[in-house]
């Protein structure tokens, strides 16, 4: 095999979000990139084509889409010494944002030319890696319908707003489930589950964490609400970021949990902004194995990164 002059690949999802409506962020940031940079796009799964990015010898994959794709990515990269890089062009970018990387394509991939790996952990559901969240409940049905909305009005933010609303208005019943914390184990009827591995996440919504995310623990949220009115009024407090850890929600911080749900096989999940259907009973926990992440460098007088 010949000499690479190309050690970078570029993993282009064009459904993204941000991509759709701006067609031209990845060859912005290709020409920032240069002849270190490959572009390959796809359409199918992103850790197929992360996995044929590692075979192929490169030694950074640029995961250029949504929190989706990115996760997708890095499923295929954890454990290996290949480092992931984002270029963000998804509706929400909480991964990236997290980072520190900017949104603008150029200013990205300048980021990622002068930025340096560092090693994090992430989490798993049932083997597969995720970096934000994984929600169980009412929120997978609000994806469902988010992607509904973005099919016919396209990919923007205030869409995925208008269909949360949607659904909440539209929600029947809670789930009764057997959660195992670590080592305890309890029973719970609740229209949602949420677990955080994203102190940025938090953060945007004022929700407590960050020390544990930090520590390599999850932050797992146990909704109280059992009606339409009682989860409107915690989603209100959300976007106010006035939410009550005591009466709104349940807080725990621990590194393994697992979900059963009486009767049931199969469970809709949502893994970082992502709608799957997988069977039960659900073990999320800290992987093992650590992902090598490109961080932006950080300002030289205020120590943050850009």
């Amino acid at each position: 095999m010949p000499d690479r002059v190309a050690d970078i690949c570029v993993l282009a999802n064009p459904r993204s979000g941000t991509a759709s409506r701006n067609p031209d962020a990845v060859d912005r940031a290709l020409a920032v990139l240069g002849p270190r940079a490959e572009l390959r796009s796809f359409s199918g799964d992103p850790a197929d084509e992360a996995r044929r990015a590692i075979g192929d010898g490169f030694r950074i994959v640029v995961a250029a889409g949504g929190d989706g794709t990115v996760a997708g990515v890095a499923h295929a990269l954890a454990g290996t010494d290949v480092a992931l890089a984002v270029l963000p062009l998804g509706t929400f970018n909480y991964f990236a944002r997290g980072l520190g990387m900017p949104e603008d394509a150029e200013e990205a991939a300048r980021a990622i030319l002068q930025g340096s790996p560092h090693d994090i952990a992430v989490g798993t559901l049932n083997g597969r890696v995720f970096l934000n969240n994984v929600s169980i409940g009412l929120y997978p049905t609000i994806l469902e319908e988010r992607e509904a909305t973005y099919a016919r009005f396209g990919r923007y933010r205030i869409l995925a707003h208008i269909a949360s609303l949607r659904t909440i208005l539209r929600f029947q019943r809670p789930y009764r489930m057997q959660i195992l914390q670590d080592e305890t184990s309890h029973r719970i009827r609740t229209p949602m589950i949420f677990v955080a591995r994203s102190a940025y996440q938090l953060d945007q919504f004022g929700l407590q964490g960050a020390k544990a995310i930090s520590d390599d623990r999850f932050v797992l949220f146990l909704a109280h609400q059992q009606t339409r009115l009682g989860f409107l009024r915690l989603a209100w407090r959300l976007i106010r970021r006035k939410v009550d850890h005591g009466r709104d929600v349940l807080v725990s911080t621990p590194r393994k949990i697992t979900v059963s749900v009486p009767g049931r096989r199969r469970l809709s999940v949502a893994l970082d902004g992502e709608k799957l259907k997988m069977r039960l009973p659900l073990r999320i926990e800290i992987a093992d194995h650590q992902l090598q992440v490109i961080l932006p460098p950080a300002d030289p007088k205020t120590g943050k990164r850009a």
